[in-house]
Formats: C-alpha cells, structure tokens, sequence
C-alpha cells in the first residue's frame, strides 16, 4: 500500500511558515494594538446586520411556496375537518 505525503503545514517548510505567520501576527498585534482596538465597537455594531443576513440562511420567508420549511411529519395535524368542526383533532 502506498503512503500519502504529509500534508504542507507537517513538513519543514511548512512549519517555518506557520512559524512566520505567528511571528508577523504577533508583532502586528503589539504595534498596531492602540488604533486597532478603537474600531471594536464599530466592528461589533458591523457584526449584527451581518450575522442577520448571512446566519438567518433561507428560512422560506421570501420564498412563493408555502411548504418550503415544513418537513412532512406533522401534515394535518391541527387543521380542522373537512366537515368544519374539530372532530378530525385528537
């Protein structure tokens, strides 16, 4: 059976650029940390209206089909009969 080479990250060159990365992030951080962290809270203001569009996902509230967010299990239940009262309900 033949071995799969190991992945970029696991080999020399590899970890001499995580290394690298971790070095210019670090030194990104401690100089630019003052005027980085005065935009926070207009960062955390950004956040809401974006999570409310991309984490609400297709909900099926725009959406021209009724049934597009029901799941087929509970058909029926609820509804009235067709005779109007609700003798169909139990």
């Amino acid at each position: 059976m033949k071995r799969q080479a190991p992945s970029f990250w696991f080999t020399s060159k590899g970890v001499a650029a995580l290394s690298l990365i971790g070095a210019a992030s670090y030194f990104l951080l401690t100089e630019h940390r003052a005027h980085a962290l005065s935009f926070l809270p207009y960062l955390i203001l950004l956040a809401c209206p974006l999570m409310h569009m991309f984490m609400h996902g297709k909900h099926g509230h725009h959406s021209s089909k009724a049934s597009d967010h029901s799941s087929g299990d509970n058909e029926g239940q609820g509804k009235l009969s067709d005779k109007g009262d609700d003798s169909g309900r139990r």
